[in-house]
């Protein structure tokens, strides 16, 4: 299936002209690395690789995206009152083919994200390497507003991922990979256009995918009419 944006965003992002901002904290180094080694004995024996809403179904996850370093940052990108959109846990296992390809966070077929009022963090429960699947960048891609995408090819249980359309999923000349040690979080606006690479070392690598925004944040693009976790304000 085939989609195109039908609201385009163009210009400056909150984030500045790169688009996105690392080395970011959510936790300490051990305590991560802690609830990494929780997670992924709990994971182990079903090789779940996407949990949509971790955040309504773990209190560690609840806890992480009210993370106060990290809030703090989401509140200076986008204001006051936020709220949670949507949280992915994401493992990766060793020797699984899991490619993530180039995309968007902001447009999937149910809505558009407002990118003054809305923002994606990426919270690294392990570390995150080149080796087993850190995020990889294009610095400024958010400019070109939303793109069309379309849906990977993949027979892969946990679904079909949208993709730009026509962008390879392999590393790009002006990609910038960004590693992150547990308990590190980056920021990044939600028309920056990113993808990640299956996991090659012996570990799992476990990641947290946030959606935050801000009231006004969201355009649907139908009868959906998404379910808010709010944290701060009370424009809800």
């Amino acid at each position: 299936m085939t989609r195109a944006a039908e609201i385009r965003y163009a210009g400056p992002s909150p984030l500045g002209e790169s688009g996105y901002r690392t080395g970011l904290e959510w936790n300490t180094n051990s305590r991560s690395r802690a609830r990494a080694s929780e997670i992924i004995a709990e994971h182990r024996g079903g090789q779940t690789e996407v949990v949509r809403d971790a955040h309504l179904r773990f209190d560690w996850a609840a806890h992480a995206v009210r993370s106060p370093d990290l809030l703090r940052v989401v509140q200076d990108t986008i204001g006051g009152s936020v709220a949670v959109e949507n949280t992915f846990l994401m493992i990766k296992w060793p020797g699984r083919d899991f490619p993530v390809p180039w995309h968007q966070d902001g447009t999937n077929p149910r809505m558009q994200l407002d990118p003054e009022r809305s923002v994606a963090a990426w919270l690294a429960v392990t570390d995150a390497t080149t080796v087993n699947g850190c995020l990889q960048v294009i610095p400024g891609s958010h400019a070109a507003g939303y793109l069309d995408y379309d849906r990977e090819e993949s027979g892969a249980r946990r679904g079909k991922a949208l993709g730009v359309q026509g962008m390879f999923n392999s590393p790009h000349e002006r990609g910038v990979w960004l590693p992150l040690n547990a308990g590190q979080a980056c920021l990044m606006d939600v028309r920056l256009i990113h993808r990640s690479d299956s996991n090659t070392t012996a570990g799992a690598r476990v990641g947290l995918n946030v959606r935050y925004v801000a009231p006004g944040a969201i355009r649907s693009s139908g009868p959906h009419s998404p379910s808010l976790y709010p944290l701060t304000g009370s424009d809800w």
